[in-house]
């Protein structure tokens, strides 16, 4: 926080100039549920790909505006929302999971499951069933919504299609194929079970408690 208690402003990242983060923790420290090497194959290579994606796309829009020339703005603004959308859950997923994770949420986050979700036991058999049931590659993403002023679960397939907007991401799901078949191949039910071990709880309680922060007219 800034003096006075307001919040310190950020620099904006140039166009075309995100970073690939680093891991918060080894590759091999989510063992024996997530193994190190699709870890490293996932960040160093899926994750990167997203990034120098997104900056190519940001790039490209950027020489438009500066020429006039939009003419192939429809495949960059694609282009952006694919890739922007997977270097983003990605930052957040690696975040959302930790070594020590796992057990349950604390009684803050317990209480937003209770009201929204008839508590953790529904919340997680409901989050798991549409993590299994995503179409071929995309995410379980559970949200705040500052229009309802609750939570919701939601779905993505390829990051950014059949989701919604006006809603803050809290603790996302990749279901991609590259992010459990080494280990688990197409059994995507036993990853996603077994992804529960892992959940890094006291930074999604945190999350939740930046985003519920917002809370706008209901629509």
């Amino acid at each position: 926080m800034a003096a006075g208690g307001e919040p310190q402003r950020l620099s904006p990242v140039p166009p075309g100039e995100h970073r690939l983060p680093p891991l918060p923790y080894p590759y091999d420290a989510l063992e024996p549920y997530i193994d190190a090497e699709t870890m490293r194959l996932h960040h160093d290579r899926h994750h990167r790909a997203y990034v120098e994606g997104l900056n190519r796309a940001e790039r490209a829009l950027a020489e438009a505006r500066a020429s006039g020339d939009f003419g192939l703005v429809k495949h960059w603004e694609r282009e952006l929302a694919f890739n922007g959308a997977g270097h983003y859950l990605h930052t957040l997923f690696w975040e959302s999971m930790a070594p020590a994770g796992g057990g349950g949420p604390d009684r803050a986050v317990l209480a937003q499951m209770q009201q929204d979700f008839g508590g953790f036991d529904r919340f997680r058999e409901q989050f798991s069933r549409a993590a299994e049931s995503v179409e071929g590659g995309g995410w379980a993403i559970w949200v705040w919504s500052p229009r309802a002023n609750r939570t919701e679960i939601l779905t993505a397939e390829k990051h950014q299609n059949l989701s919604q907007w006006d809603v803050v991401p809290l603790l996302p799901l990749d279901v991609w194929e590259h992010a459990y078949y080494l280990k688990y191949r197409n059994d995507r039910a036993a990853y996603v079970e077994n992804w529960w071990n892992v959940v890094n709880w006291p930074a999604v309680a945190e999350r939740l408690r930046q985003a519920s922060r917002l809370r706008w007219e209901p629509a």
